[in-house]
């Protein structure tokens, strides 16, 4: 008798335990503050980034044309993005489902968040950036990236938008790119940036 109640108690004891464990591994749901201060955050370190990756892109277009511009993307779009990663102690990142460098690829999270972007473009849907919580330290903020006039240059149709000899040299720079065939308008990818709570 003794021993069946020592035991249930062992069990319940145990259940408990693992219970109040789950409970606490849990990531308690964003305020409406804090969300409207991440999706401030998130847009702020997103317009900077994209405004000095802009800025060098378009000075390397004037110095040598598209084919230098591909030159630069292959070598400084990522120290770039580092560079501003560790001034505003995030990690930023630009990924798609049709990615140009491999180490843009993106993670099963990121997976999910750009099927769900693109789902919704092919419905012409509005695309809003997004603010969730990545784990128990840090925020995620997503917000989509769209194409214009401009990146057709390197991102459109081989042969019409996009010229052979630049198709050419975005394959030797990128063996792997899948980033091309894009219109005006098309959905391109996503910023995914990871910003530590406060």
């Amino acid at each position: 008798m003794n021993t069946k109640i020592l035991l249930f108690t062992g069990i319940s004891f145990l259940f408990a335990a693992c219970k109040n464990s789950s409970q606490s591994n849990k990531v308690s749901e964003l305020s409406s503050k804090e969300r409207e201060i991440y999706m401030e955050k998130g847009k702020q370190i997103a317009a900077e980034t994209f405004t000095s990756l802009s800025q060098q892109l378009q000075k390397a277009v004037k110095e040598g044309g598209i084919p230098n511009a591909i030159q630069y993307c292959n070598l400084a779009a990522l120290p770039i993005t580092d560079s501003l990663a560790q001034k505003h102690k995030a990690i930023i990142r630009r990924t798609s489902l049709k990615t140009r460098n491999p180490k843009n690829a993106p993670t099963t999270t990121e997976q999910l968040v750009l099927k769900e972007y693109a789902e919704k473009s092919a419905k012409e849907m509005e695309l809003k950036p997004l603010v969730k919580n990545h784990d128990r330290q840090t925020i995620a903020f997503y917000a989509p990236i769209m194409v214009n006039k401009f990146c057709l240059n390197c991102h459109g149709e081989a042969g019409s938008t996009l010229t052979i000899a630049n198709d050419q040299l975005i394959k030797k720079y990128y063996p792997q790119d899948k980033a091309t065939g894009y219109i005006n308008g098309d959905f391109r990818g996503m910023w995914s940036i990871q910003i530590a709570k406060n």
